[in-house]
Order: structure tokens, then C-alpha cells, then sequence
């Protein structure tokens, strides 16, 4: 499975961005997805996760309310939009796919995933 992450750009604060996580390979298994970001200095942050159907999604306290994690799976492609973003936002975004099934807190584990595309940059500044 490979994963192309694009969307990303320059915004100013209080604006809105939205990133797209395009899979292609063998996609025909409805794999977990999550968005990581990674800001300068900072280790990498998971901040949104999606399941296969996509009717559970869990995010990280920093962006729980402004973001949305959502997916299409006919276009086998996973969306982050990103509302009232912050200078804080500044960030490398990846995306992820995990071959295995939510349970518990599996998701919220880095080393859980097992594809990941390249970084989009996202810059919140004024």
C-alpha cells in the first residue's frame, strides 16, 4: 500500500486547510488510517485516527473540535480539514494505514501503523 499526502500550504491564523491521503496498491482491506504531524524540534504527534468504515474517529485533545478526520473509501482516500487553525498547527502532516483492526487504545501507538506516505507541510502564519 502506498500513501500520498497533499493539501498542505501557507494559511493565516483562523483559517481552514484541508489534506487528502490518496492509498493505492492493495486497498480492497478497509485499513485504520490516522493523521501524525510532526512540528520543528517536537517528536511526532498522532492526531486523528479513522476506522476501516469510518464510523469511529478519535483525535487528539489539541485538535478535538476544529478537525475532522473523514473517508471515502470508493475513492480510497482519507481527508483531515483542518478548521480555525492556529500558528501552533505548523507542522510536517503524514498519514498512516494500519493492516490490523482497532481494540482498545492500539490506535493511539506510532509503531502500530504499518504504511505511511510522506509529509505535506502546513504553515499557520499571519
Amino acid at each position: 500500500v502506498q500513501l500520498q499526502a497533499s493539501g498542505g500550504g501557507l494559511v493565516q491564523p483562523g483559517g481552514s486547510l484541508r489534506l487528502s491521503c490518496a492509498a493505492s496498491g492493495r486497498t480492497n482491506t478497509l485499513y485504520p488510517m490516522a493523521w501524525f504531524r510532526q512540528a520543528p524540534g517536537k517528536e511526532r504527534e498522532r492526531i486523528a485516527t479513522i476506522g476501516g468504515t469510518g464510523s469511529r474517529t478519535y483525535y487528539a485533545d489539541s485538535v478535538k473540535g476544529r478537525f475532522d478526520i473523514s473517508r471515502d473509501n470508493a475513492k480510497d482516500t482519507v481527508y483531515l480539514q483542518m478548521n480555525r487553525l492556529q500558528t501552533l498547527d505548523t507542522a510536517v502532516y503524514y498519514c498512516a494505514a494500519a493492516r490490523g483492526r482497532i481494540s482498545g487504545n492500539n490506535y493511539l501507538r506510532e509503531d502500530w501503523y504499518d504504511y505511511w506516505g510522506q509529509g505535506t507541510q502546513v504553515t499557520v502564519s499571519s
